[in-house]
C-alpha cells in the first residue's frame, strides 16, 4: 500500500443522478447540489453535458461561479461520448475546462450495443482521437471511462487503458456500470489494471445486486494498494439509474469507521462529514424522494434505540451501539414545522410578502427597483423549479442575481 496515496470523492449526482429514470433536477437545484458539494470538500463534481443544449447556459453560468471562486476549490467537469465530434461540440457550446470522455468495452456491449458500427480496435481508435482532440482544445483533466468494465476482458481492458494513458488521458474510469462486481472480483481486476497502467482509477459502481458501496470501497482499496490513487464516484442518497449508484455519505463513513479502512485508507482531508445532513435533507426535497429511515448516518432511525438492551447501552456509553457520532454528521438541531402563518416566495408573490420572506432571512435590499429586480427573479426560479424554495436558494438568488438569470434562461 502506498501511504502517501488517498482516496478522493468525485460526485455524479448533476450527471448519472439526474439519469434517475421519473426523477431530475432543475438547473437552480444542479447549481445548489454544486455549492453544498463544494461546502461538503468534494474534489470535483462531474456537473453535466456540455453537449446537451438545455444544458448550456446553467453549465456555463456555473463555470462563471468557479471563476469568480465561489465554486472553488470543487473541480467541475463534463460527461461525454468518447468521440472527436462530442469533444469539438463541447469545447464550442461551453468553456468547460475537465472532461471524462466514455465509451463502451464489454464484448457485450461492442456487439449488443454497437451492433457492427465498431469492432475492439475501432473503441481504442475513437477513444485515443478523442483524447488527441480534447488535449489539443486545452482540456486541463481529462478522465478516460471504461463502460462496462466489470464485463470487459482484463486484457482487454489493459490494452484500453494502456492506449488512453499514451494519448494524454490523466485518469482512468472502471465503470461497473451493471453493478455485476463484487467486492473480491472488483479488488482483484482494479489491483491488476492499476498496477498495470499506473493511473489514477475512478470507481464508478452501480447498486443491482445491492453492493454499491462495498464494491467501491473495494476497488478503491485495490487502486490505493496498487500504488495509484483512487477516486470514488457517489452520488447524493445513492440517486442514480435503475437502482442507483453509491451514496456518498455512506462512503465517507466506510472510509472512516470499517474495520479494514479506518486510519489504514487516506480520506482527502478536505471532506467535511458535518455538511452530510444538509445536502442529504436538501437532495430528498429537490427530487422529491424520502430519505429511507435506515439510510446509513442521515436517515430518521440510524440513531433511534427501541430494543430495552440497545437502548440501556447507548445511555450507558454512546459507542456501545453506534461507530460514529450524529454531531459529526451535521445532525442534532431540532427540524421545525411552522404551523401558523406562513408567507412563501412563489411564481405568483407580491412585493410586500416578498419583502417580509427577505426580512426574515435578514438580507436587505439597496432599494425598491433591487428588490422588485430580484423578486422577478424568485418568480422565475419558482416556475423554473416548481416548488417552494428553500431559504439557500432565495439566498443565491438574491446573491448572484446575473448568475440566477442566466440558469433559468433556456434557449430551444
Amino acid at each position: 500500500m502506498a501511504k502517501n496515496k488517498k482516496i478522493y470523492l468525485l460526485d455524479v449526482t448533476n450527471r448519472d443522478g439526474v439519469q434517475t429514470s421519473r426523477l431530475g433536477l432543475a438547473k437552480l437545484q444542479k447549481t445548489m447540489i454544486n455549492m453544498y458539494l463544494n461546502e461538503m470538500g468534494v474534489s470535483q463534481s462531474e456537473f453535466g453535458f456540455p453537449v446537451t443544449r438545455h444544458e448550456t447556459n446553467y453549465l456555463n453560468a456555473n463555470l462563471e461561479l468557479a471563476k469568480m471562486g465561489v465554486l472553488k476549490p470543487i473541480l467541475l467537469s463534463g460527461w461525454i461520448r468518447a468521440i472527436k465530434e462530442d469533444v469539438e461540440k463541447a469545447c464550442r457550446m461551453t468553456k468547460v475546462e475537465n472532461l471524462n470522455l466514455s465509451i463502451s468495452t464489454s464484448e457485450q456491449m461492442i456487439g449488443g450495443k454497437f451492433q457492427g458500427k465498431y469492432t475492439k480496435e475501432d473503441v481504442i481508435k475513437e477513444m485515443v482521437e478523442a483524447v488527441h482532440a480534447a488535449r489539443k482544445l486545452g482540456i486541463k483533466l481529462l478522465g478516460v471511462n471504461s463502460e462496462d468494465a466489470s464485463r470487459t476482458h482484463i486484457d482487454y481492458l489493459i490494452k484500453f487503458a494502456r492506449a488512453a494513458k499514451k494519448a494524454g488521458a490523466d485518469r482512468i474510469r472502471y465503470c461497473d456500470t451493471l453493478g455485476y462486481d463484487d467486492p473480491f472480483t472488483i479488488y482483484e481486476r482494479v489491483k491488476i489494471l492499476a498496477e498495470e497502467v499506473k493511473l489514477p482509477i475512478e470507481l464508478h459502481c452501480h447498486n443491482d445486486l445491492g453492493m454499491v458501496v462495498a464494491c467501491s470501497v473495494a476497488g478503491a482499496k485495490a487502486a490505493i494498494d496498487a500504488g495509484v490513487d483512487a477516486y470514488i464516484n457517489t452520488t447524493v442518497n445513492g440517486m442514480g439509474e435503475r437502482a442507483g449508484n453509491a451514496d456518498l455519505v455512506s462512503v465517507i463513513l466506510a472510509i472512516k469507521y470499517a474495520s479494514g479502512m479506518k486510519d489504514k485508507y487516506l480520506l482527502d482531508e478536505k471532506v467535511k462529514l458535518s455538511c452530510a445532513w444538509k445536502i442529504a435533507k436538501y437532495a430528498s426535497y429537490a427530487f422529491g424522494v424520502p430519505i429511507p429511515v435506515n439510510q446509513p448516518g442521515v436517515g430518521s432511525n440510524a440513531f433511534a434505540h427501541e430494543s430495552g438492551i440497545h437502548a440501556d447501552g447507548a445511555l450507558k456509553d454512546r459507542r456501545n451501539y453506534e461507530l460514529y457520532d450524529f454531531e459529526e454528521l451535521g445532525r442534532g438541531e431540532p427540524e421545525l414545522i411552522e404551523t401558523g402563518r406562513q408567507i412563501t416566495a412563489g411564481e405568483y408573490s407580491g412585493i410586500k410578502g416578498f419583502r417580509n420572506v427577505y426580512d426574515k432571512l435578514e438580507i436587505k435590499f439597496k432599494d425598491e427597483k433591487d428588490a422588485a429586480k430580484i423578486l422577478e427573479l424568485v418568480r422565475y426560479a419558482n416556475v423554473h423549479t416548481q416548488r417552494p424554495l428553500t431559504e439557500d436558494e432565495l439566498r443565491f438568488v438574491a446573491s448572484y442575481p446575473d448568475i440566477a438569470r442566466k440558469i433559468f434562461t433556456m434557449t430551444p
